[in-house]
Parts: C-alpha cells; structure tokens; sequence
C-alpha cells in the first residue's frame, strides 16, 4: 500500500477544497491541476495552494483511495472543459478558416476553425481540435465516427 501525499482532502462548507498535509496544516482553496491533462491524465496531478505554490503532489490520481480520488475527480471536471466529438455536421468550405457545425456530448455547436494547425493528432487515432475561442474538443478515435464525419474530417488532415 502506497501512503497518501497528503492527511486529508475534502470540500469546505463554501465548496473550496481544503487540503490536510502530511505535518497536519491546512491549507484553503487548493486547486488540482493535471501535469499531463491530454496524454496522461490519471498521472500527476498537483495540488496548488493559494499562493501558488504546490502543497502535494499526486502520482498516480486512480491509486487514492476513493473518496479524496472522487473529490478530485469533481474539482478536476469543473475545471476542465473539453466536449467530445461525436459528429461532425457540416463544414462552410473546405479551406481554413472554415465554420463546423458538430454535434458533441454536450450538444450541437458551431465554431470556426482557423487553420489545420489547429486539429492536432494525438496517439491512436485520437484527435484534439481547437477553436478560435479556444474552446478544444476531443476526438477520442477518429476511426470510430461515422462515414460522413470521417469523409468530411480527412479533408483537413
């Protein structure tokens, strides 16, 4: 059993994170941030005190225990706005900057691509495409969508 980086973590009655560390202080109004949010994100994540510097650091989020790993998982969320694509509707032209009309898990929405620089290609398939609001969206696996999207997406790769 791995021991914790930390004695206790939880929400206050305000809905701030508070953090307990390892010498018993408390620290209010720590905010998690993820050292590698796209390519690795159960992996390190740092618990960042108010003055901004880091209290705790966390190797591994799926080993905590579940209860402070739920907490962070919450804060993490919150934090971290990042729909998926699940469709792609149509596209205004096929040269950039272009406007895309997509459906997402969290509904349809319009947005403007300005260059194909801006549809990044992860590992497996996986795809992260920023707005020009900087809005990304992820594309867990671009071999998954359907024909129409697939057809409509290779021609900006």
């Amino acid at each position: 059993m791995s021991s914790l980086p930390f004695r206790d973590l939880a929400l206050d009655a305000h809905g701030r994170l508070v953090l307990t560390d390892l010498h018993g202080a408390t620290h209010e109004g720590v905010t998690p941030v993820r050292a590698h949010p796209i390519s690795a994100p159960d992996e390190g994540v740092s618990l960042v005190g108010v003055h901004g510097h880091e209290l705790a650091w966390v190797e591994r989020l799926s080993a905590l225990p579940d209860s402070p790993r739920r907490v962070l998982e919450a804060e993490l969320a919150a934090r971290e706005f990042h729909p998926t694509l699940k469709r792609l509707i149509s596209v205004n032209t096929f040269a950039t900057p272009s406007t895309w009309r997509v459906e997402t898990d969290r509904g349809e929405v319009d947005f403007v691509l300005k260059s194909e620089e801006d549809i990044r290609r992860l590992d497996e398939g996986r795809l992260l495409i920023t707005s020009t609001h900087g809005v990304q969206l992820q594309v867990p696996d671009r071999w998954a969508l359907d024909k129409q999207s697939k057809r409509l997406l290779e021609r900006f790769l």
